[in-house]
């Protein structure tokens, strides 16, 4: 059941140990890597001068990054054996920060079991992409041997399952069918998410509609006449003129299909769906729990009699921490096994950051969007969930979302077309920031509060202390990804069309509908050719964050395993493949055993 290793670290260490507290201290020693993962954003790519690229970049890596196919580049980051590449070879700074980088980053292989694993029918399937079913079909069987060892090794057989944020209730359904049969808890937080899961279980067999016996021929005249008689096809119109006898009590049930219960009937032996409608905000299950003593098949069965697993593949943000708090929080949940994924969605419990971190970039306030001040809020319930890094030198260790965000990134998967088309997009983007701020939609923010009206001296204006107002854009169309000129034509219209945010809105009208083709083509012809500058940032930048998703991993491996007095075992490993589900860690918990 446990692997050799509590975490999936390269084989350069001797412990986990050894590899947390050298990890900890390259996140929070290396200058380069927090530039990288936090400190810089492509929106101000070319918002100073000379540039994010002459300013953050080494100057030793410049010459050689700026030569490097973009492919050539990610192969030599991930893939190949850095000590024996031909010439033209990377400097050796860089070389030992590619080295640093592979050598904190958690092993993400994955030995398939595929061929042995239960196929889903084609009925359990509807609905899923080969992404989805690769998911389903590995975590399904890979929850079950985890409760089977459970059982094995604890005597301890666990009951119910339940999914936290269960969507469409793809897992659930196939652990509820044959071969498994397991008990599942679908806890959902969207009505319509739940409606439709019910409807994909009827279709897979493991519910039913509710029956409704009705005299067809009365059904249908009253059908009829709720059409107007001008409007009643020949059909119809025949049908009015028979006779048909019936009760006098007779009343046609009109609901649609959709309208109609869904009935799931508890069998021994067989897996039973319960749903749970509810947005959970914490690990704290006590009302799942309570309304799940009612699904039991023993009506006398109590509270102390569920042995609760929490499951999720791919938990978006704090939802992984309330469902890795739950086997804490919760004396029923006797283990966890949970799929992490949108590190971007996490919140912050340290609060924004201080002094101490020169280069973390602060969360800034959308010209266009929503009042956010996310890394303020002190949340709970966000990263890091740890002490260990919670108190870390004192101060703690913090990622900004913009380390978050790149940590969503899955590079080893990047090919040729896709990654022209990203480098292509945030090119366009970094562009168009310049020229809002050349014609005044946004202005340089200084990181520490102060106006920058009389500032002058080349710190206070570093990428490192200054930003510009974000600008919520989205995503346009394709034809205006063809050129800069259909881009910013494109995103001036969305802009200035949309119906939120009036003030901004016209704003943006005024100051740039007079724009000409001819400007835009000089914005073009002056920074094209700096395109490779940006999309040699943006791949060391996801290259680094793969750093950082094995530290929030490695965070929630630390949290459970502080709790030492609750926790008999816990580990991480891999459960997908790479190429096809990239958030492919799982962080695994087992309860000691009850008295």
């Amino acid at each position: 059941m446990i692997p050799p290793k509590p975490l999936p670290y390269p084989d350069c260490w001797a412990t986990a140990e050894d590899y947390v507290d050298n990890l900890l201290q390259f996140v929070t020693t290396s200058d380069t890597f927090r530039i990288l993962c936090g400190g810089v954003h492509v929106l101000d790519f070319f918002t100073s001068e000379p540039g994010l690229f002459s300013t953050v970049v080494p100057d030793e890596w410049q010459p050689w990054l700026l030569q490097c196919d973009p492919m050539r580049l990610l192969d030599i980051l991930m893939r190949e054996d850095i000590d024996t590449l031909p010439d033209p070879r990377p400097p050796e700074s860089l070389l030992k920060y590619i080295k640093d980088i592979r050598r904190f980053s958690l092993a993400r292989e994955f030995s398939s079991r595929e061929e042995k694993l239960p196929k889903l029918t084609w009925r359990m399937s509807v609905g899923m992409k080969p992404k989805k079913i690769h998911e389903v079909r590995n975590f399904a069987n890979y929850v079950d041997q985890l409760a089977r060892d459970i059982k094995t090794e604890f005597n301890n057989d666990i009951t119910h399952f339940v999914d936290f944020g269960s969507g469409q209730n793809y897992l659930g359904r196939a652990l509820a069918s044959a071969p498994y049969n397991k008990q599942i808890v679908a806890v959902e937080g969207r009505e319509h998410n739940i409606a439709g899961a019910k409807e994909l279980d009827v279709f897979a067999g493991v519910a039913e509609k509710t029956k409704i016996m009705r005299n067809k021929k009365l059904w249908m005249q009253q059908l009829d006449s709720m059409t107007p008689e001008d409007q009643r096809d020949e059909r119809a119109l025949k049908r009015a003129a028979k006779t048909v006898k019936s009760s006098g009590d007779y009343v046609a049930d009109f609901r649609s299909r959709s309208e109609l219960d869904t009935i799931y009937t508890p069998e021994e032996g067989k897996g039973f769906i319960r749903y749970i409608e509810g947005r959970l905000e914490s690990g704290d299950l006590a009302d799942v729990v309570g309304q799940l003593e009612n699904t039991h098949l023993e009506p006398t069965a109590h509270e102390s009699d569920l042995r609760l697993m929490a499951i999720s593949i791919h938990s978006c943000g704090n939802l992984s921490h309330h469902g890795i708090r739950s086997l804490i929080l919760n004396p029923s949940v006797q283990a966890i096994a949970i799929v992490g994924c949108c590190y971007n969605l996490l919140t912050e419990k340290l609060g924004p950051p201080t002094y101490k971190l020169p280069y973390m970039r602060p969360s800034l306030q959308a010209l266009n969007g929503r009042v956010i001040r996310e890394s303020a809020r002190h949340d709970p319930h966000g990263f890091p969930l740890s002490d260990r890094l919670g108190t870390y030198r004192d101060d703690g260790i913090r990622l900004n979302i913009t380390a978050r965000m790149m940590a969503c990134q899955a590079p080893y998967n990047w090919t040729e077309v896709e990654s022209d088309g990203f480098f292509t997009r945030h090119f366009f983007r970094a562009v168009l920031q310049k020229i809002f701020l050349d014609r005044g939609v946004i202005s340089i923010i200084y990181h520490d509060g102060t106006q920058g009206d009389d500032r002058t001296d080349s710190s206070a204006r570093s990428p490192f202390n200054t930003s510009t107002n974000p600008v919520i854009l989205g995503s346009l169309s394709k034809s205006c990804y063809k050129s800069l000129h259909s881009y910013v034509r494109g995103a001036i219209t969305k802009l200035t069309t949309s119906s939120d945010y009036h003030e901004q809105r016209d704003i943006i009208k005024e100051r740039m509908s007079d724009i000409t083709d001819e400007e835009i083509a000089r914005y073009e012809n002056h920074y094209g050719p700096r395109k490779r500058e940006l999309s040699a940032i943006w791949t060391l930048m996801a290259f680094s964050a793969v750093v950082v998703e094995s530290l929030i991993v490695t965070d929630r491996w630390l949290f459970l395993r502080q709790h030492s007095d609750l926790v008999q075992d816990c580990w991480v490993e891999t459960v997908f493949d790479y190429r096809q589900s990239p958030r492919n860690l799982v962080v695994v918990g087992v309860k000691k055993p009850r008295p």
